[in-house]
């Protein structure tokens, strides 16, 4: 073959797959890797917090996604990152990497809220 006749077949094989919507592999964009996190739903509530996890097997980005199941405004705080206050039966999420094995403290930032009970540790193992 020539090369005008490779590069007129690799181009049409580009086209068929762009067609049929196959993606050449490339890098992950940081869409694509929160679309693959893992999610944990956490409620708060006077005074605690209702996780559906408390560790996960590895580093990694993890997604809380915090309902304030209350009657008084909280929110959720851990590794630096929170959610913004919540009203009762609002919900916030929050995307959190850890980067190493560790325990990660969690709690509400509210005035007297982690001292009441509303606090915790969240292992990456």
């Amino acid at each position: 073959m020539t090369r005008f006749c490779i590069r007129s077949f690799a181009l049409a094989v580009v086209a068929i797959a762009m067609l049929a919507g196959v993606q050449p592999a490339t890098a992950r964009t940081d869409s694509q890797a929160h679309a693959s996190a893992k999610t944990f739903a956490v409620s708060g509530k006077e005074f605690s917090f209702k996780l559906s996890a408390k560790s996960i097997a590895k580093p990694g980005t993890v997604t809380f996604r915090f309902k304030n199941v209350g009657h008084t405004v909280h929110n959720f705080k851990i590794n630096g990152k929170s959610t913004r206050d919540l009203q009762p039966g609002k919900t916030a999420q929050s995307v959190v990497t850890f980067k190493k094995k560790g325990k990660y403290r969690y709690l509400c930032t509210e005035p007297g809220h982690a001292a009441a009970g509303m606090r915790g540790v969240f292992t990456v193992r």
